[in-house]
């Protein structure tokens, strides 16, 4: 059983990793490769001088100093350097005045750590200091963010000056192939409008974004940027450490504020009008590999080479004059160490550490250490250990019920379905050297209805 103790610590470390995660996306603008002092100097300015929703969604700001001091850092130790250490201390304040806080606090969530304060004195004799309740109440998730009064704004259109400078990324809800709704990630380049990369899969989540955004990466290089909204696929803690890794700067659009992502809502429009419409309701597709062969044929064929009407070029003929240093894609071991997964846990007295109810053994000289226990998602039967971001061996499997990730939503036993490669390299196919192959034109409304492989797609 897990002690009030163990729990705290536990809650201590991923407020850590939290505060790491929030100071390089602050960071992360300052850091772009070719970038002036005078420009970083300025993006600095900037960024002292607004708010930022911290780690536990308050607004805070941060000083022009600290954000220096951040990126040297980040620049001398990666990531991990900007992890906190988190703190030891053994709370002063006894257990019974919290849980008063707390209740009172949760009798009106409107009532302020003052507020609180106040009331603790009057009626207990003694309370915590302000900051001691608000990190109370942060932990507990009781704070209320006042709601932000934003004047309207007028906003001009955008375009990146060269490929691979921003993606912009997003999902489109689709029809229903095999009896379950399927669902479209795409990666459009903002300079362009060439799709970096897409697949359709049938569960809006991370694991089925990744399996469209690594062959982008692979295939069409690194972007300085990537924008994204705010659904769950896009914001969970595996995209931001990936983005890290990698050296990509990831911008969130403001919820009700969705401005630039006009090109992406554009090409989900084209999708529907061009492609979905031929697929009707989707009764003789078969299945999604059969949704993504001939989506990957309408794109090769038809997308990408039509004039687009903003940019008066087709998006692949635009795309193509990327210099070799643009499209430049990342070593197989630093794209690997972006898409591991990795979580915090201390090893007990006996080097056993439990992951998603799986126990394993790690070497014994990490006993009552906290390690960093870094998997890929679809195998949880091995685990990589790292001590302070260092390699410590592998954690050997003791006591495994679970193979695989809960995210992955493949049952145990089964294949890996959705992620792994359709058997279709759209992205390579996109290269040079299958231009050629290209070039003969494909009517891909036979390819609804030809070869008897995918039957009637009457809409």
């Amino acid at each position: 059983m897990t002690t009030l103790d163990e729990a705290d610590k536990k809650a201590r470390l991923e407020a850590a990793r939290e505060t790491g995660l929030f100071r390089y996306s602050l960071v992360q603008e300052l850091l772009e490769p070719g970038i002036s002092p005078a420009e970083r100097g300025r993006r600095a300015r900037e960024l002292a001088g607004r708010a930022h929703d911290g780690p536990g969604g308050q607004a805070v700001t941060v000083s022009y100093p600290t954000l220096g001091r951040w990126r040297r850092l980040y620049e001398g130790g990666g990531f991990d350097a900007l992890v906190p250490s988190p703190r030891q201390c053994t709370p002063r304040a006894p257990v019974e005045v919290l849980a008063l806080a707390e209740a009172l606090k949760r009798e009106k969530p409107a009532r302020t750590a003052a507020q609180v304060r106040r009331i603790l004195g009057l009626t207990a004799g003694w309370s915590p200091s302000d900051r001691t309740l608000q990190r109370l109440f942060e932990r507990l998730e009781l704070n209320v963010p006042p709601r932000e009064q934003e004047a309207q704004a007028a906003f001009g259109r955008f375009e990146c000056s060269r490929p691979n400078e921003m993606w912009t990324g997003d999902t489109l809800h689709g029809p229903v192939i095999a009896g379950r709704k399927a669902y479209l990630f795409a990666f459009i380049d903002d300079h362009s409008r060439a799709v970096m990369g897409a697949r359709w899969a049938h569960h809006d989540d991370v694991v089925r974004m990744a399996a469209a955004f690594r062959p982008a990466l692979q295939a069409r290089g690194v972007p300085k940027a990537i924008y994204l909204d705010n659904g769950s696929a896009f914001v969970d803690a595996w995209l931001l450490r990936g983005c890290a890794v990698l050296g990509i700067r990831l911008v969130h659009s403001r919820p009700g504020k969705p401005e630039g992502r006009g090109k992406i809502e554009r090409f989900f429009r084209t999708v529907r009008e061009q492609f979905l419409v031929e697929i009707g309701d989707g009764a003789g597709i078969g299945d999604l590999a059969g949704m993504n062969r001939l989506f990957q044929a309408w794109l090769e064929t038809v997308y990408h080479r039509a004039v687009h009407s903003e940019t008066g070029e087709a998006p692949l003929a635009r795309w193509a004059r990327a210099t070799p240093a643009e499209r430049a894609v990342p070593d197989p071991g630093t794209l690997r160490e972006a898409f591991l997964w990795s979580e915090r846990r201390k090893a007990s007295k006996t080097a056993l550490v439990s992951l998603h109810g799986n126990s394993y053994q790690v070497d014994a000289w990490l006993a009552g250490r906290t390690v960093e226990l870094v998997f890929d998602p679809f195998d949880l039967d091995r685990l990589e250990v790292r001590l302070a971001g260092r390699p410590a061996g592998t954690a050997v499997p003791f006591a495994v019920g679970r193979h695989r990730h809960v995210k992955t939503r493949a049952p145990d036993g089964q294949a890996r379905a959705e992620p792994a490669p359709s058997g279709i390299d759209y992205l390579a196919a996109l290269g040079d050297g299958h231009d050629a192959e290209l070039r003969e034109q494909v009517s891909y409304r036979s390819l609804f209805a030809g070869g008897g492989e995918t039957g009637d797609a009457r809409g």
